[in-house]
């Protein structure tokens, strides 16, 4: 499972890990003792400290760490009950992530955007992006955020949200993107810097999946003559498919208006989440 960012100092840690697997700039690490048999002292001492701890304290057999080039600090971002959970980590962070990091020209850029980018996915694995009415509070939370960054008039109602990178110019931007059933809206802030627009369905002329040397996956959306990518999505295909539709509904209703009031399943935009 993905892990709030925190710091860890491994210049002073016991030597209780064992690195498996590393890059420039994640680590993942096996538990000394765990899939060992549990013999040994390391072992006995692993025991120990699991026995000692409170239950909600215990080690997890496996962690990745994230870190930036000569620095002492790491931090850890994933934790995993067996080595096939903490694998898929892994390998999304090598598919998706990876590349994105060479753009920055600091460490510290990367380390921000490393950290805005889990606790995204946190926040994104801990709601329904489907039907919102399994968590109402979170979903009253995002919606009072989509009224207040983008003005949009009170009728528009927000179907769902997800985290994403937005991408401007080479350098990506952590944020979220507001799926509703007249615009797509997209807010970021970081480091200081606010990037926000809205886009009107009607106004996009191509929706698209692509990948290029540096994004492996991503969404393409071109409108008034503006190119936008967004990437790093938790499910992309989910995502993207659910823009196609916001987008054909809104040609239809743009076209055929008595048609679309007509069929209740077109005039209430939130159905189209329920046919999942």
């Amino acid at each position: 499972m993905w892990l709030k960012p925190e710091e860890v100092l491994l210049k002073n840690a016991l030597k209780l890990w064992v690195t498996e697997k590393c890059n420039d700039y994640f680590i993942l690490q096996r538990r000394r003792g765990s899939g060992e048999g549990g013999g040994g002292l390391t072992g006995l001492l692993v025991g120990t400290l699991d026995t000692v701890l409170d239950s909600m304290a215990k080690v997890a057999p496996f962690r990745i760490l994230h870190q930036t080039p000569d620095s002492q600090i790491y931090w850890s971002i994933a934790c995993g009950a067996t080595k096939e959970e903490i694998e898929k980590h892994w390998e999304w962070l090598e598919k998706t992530v990876m590349r994105t990091l060479s753009v920055f020209d600091s460490n510290e850029d990367i380390t921000s955007f490393v950290q805005g980018k889990i606790r995204g996915l946190i926040a994104e694995e801990g709601k329904s992006s489907l039907v919102n009415e399994e968590d109402p509070e979170k979903f009253r939370e995002a919606r009072l955020r989509f009224e207040k960054w983008f003005g949009l008039p009170e009728k528009e109602k927000l179907v769902t949200y997800y985290s994403c990178s937005y991408w401007r110019g080479r350098v990506p931007c952590q944020g979220w993107l507001y799926l509703s059933t007249n615009f797509l809206s997209f807010y970021s802030f970081l480091l200081g810097s606010e990037v926000k627009f809205v886009v009107s369905w009607d106004e996009i002329w191509k929706l698209e999946k692509t990948s290029t040397v540096i994004l492996t996956e991503s969404i393409h959306v071109s409108a008034r003559g503006e190119d936008h990518y967004f990437s790093m999505f938790l499910h992309l295909n989910e995502t993207f498919l659910l823009m196609e539709q916001l987008a054909d509904y809104a040609i239809k209703r743009f076209f055929d208006k008595e048609t679309f009031e007509g069929d209740p399943a077109l005039s209430d935009p939130l159905q189209i989440t329920k046919r999942y």
